[in-house]
């Protein structure tokens, strides 16, 4: 078992409908498959963690409502510690509304963040102790960036390393880049962010610069069914990603975050740890839904040994 992880995030009911073209404007589309399932960035992340070997502690908020059962029980039925899970009888669990083109993987999704949208200064504030424990804070930006924002300034008081994912994207303060070691944008991210429009290597250097320059240690940015880029202090390179027959993209995301803290908590570097998550989450994206598609780690092992580890690139 490697380092303690936190991941402070959201969680919502995923409401997932497959469909053979994504709607336009004002079209109704008939759908083919319908699934409910737990979900949110943050509950995906932890969830590959955990399922990769990670000693994860999930912190998320919920209502008191049909939908926070989702995420107990299967909090309950992964053996997740359900310590650190907020409640609160003011507002609703989060829900994702989700549309999947059956015949691409592509995707478009709602999001209405209800409780884990409203952490409060006093309940990240009890997570001290929490963090005193932890080495990696796994966090991105679905919940409110008040609780994201003071979370983040706890940990990089306790000397706990920071991976920030900016997803969903929105701006991010100076303050907050300052205090992060790994940030993980996917390329429409990093552009929206550094203002460089990420399509290839080069554009991914000079977005990494932008990072660089606010104080960020360390970039890494995922590029879709390309790739990935990793830019370290003293070196850069980019990861091919597997070839595979993607049925669902939707937690891609979540899955390579989640694979990659899981990997750097067993003591990997960011090099081995990208090659582990790039085989994690091309695992994923070949099934349905998000938390349910995240693999165990015996078959991430089993994949690497039988597709490899993946080579990089330097540049």
């Amino acid at each position: 078992m490697g380092k303690k992880v936190t991941v402070f995030g959201s969680f919502v009911v995923d409401l997932m409908g497959r469909c053979p073209h994504l709607p336009a404007p004002g079209e109704t589309v008939k759908g083919s498959v319908f699934q409910m399932g737990p979900g949110g960035k943050g509950f995906n992340q932890g969830v590959a963690a955990h399922k990769a070997g990670a000693d994860v502690t999930m912190v998320t908020k919920l209502g008191s409502d049909a939908f926070a059962e989702v995420a107990l029980s299967t909090m309950k039925h992964l053996g997740m510690n359900e310590e650190r899970i907020f409640h609160t009888d003011e507002t609703e669990t989060g829900s994702a509304l989700i549309l999947v083109d059956e015949n691409t993987g592509q995707n478009q999704i709602v999001v209405v963040l209800g409780a884990c949208g409203k952490i409060t200064d006093h309940e990240v504030e009890s997570l001290a102790d929490l963090l005193d424990e932890s080495k990696f804070l796994l966090t991105q930006l679905e919940t409110n960036v008040s609780a994201v924002e003071k979370i983040v300034d706890m940990a990089y008081e306790r000397g706990v390393n920071i991976i920030l994912n900016t997803a969903p994207v929105q701006p991010v303060s100076d303050f907050v880049l300052s205090r992060v070691d790994l940030i993980t944008p996917n390329e429409v991210e990093a552009e929206i962010l550094t203002g460089t429009k990420v399509h290839d290597v080069e554009s991914a250097s000079t977005a990494a610069d932008y990072f660089f320059e606010k104080g960020v240690k360390n970039v890494l940015i995922t590029m879709g069914g390309s790739g990935v880029f990793l830019a370290t202090p003293h070196k850069r390179g980019f990861l091919p990603a597997y070839k595979v027959m993607a049925l669902d993209t939707t937690g891609a995301g979540d899955a390579f975050n989640g694979g990659l803290t899981a990997a750097l908590s067993e003591g990997k570097d960011l090099w081995e740890a990208s090659q582990f998550a790039n085989a994690l989450a091309a695992i994923s994206v070949q099934r349905l839904g998000t938390t349910l598609s995240m693999p165990k780690r015996e078959e991430v092992d089993a994949f690497m040994k039988e597709r490899g580890r993946g080579e990089w690139i330097l540049c």
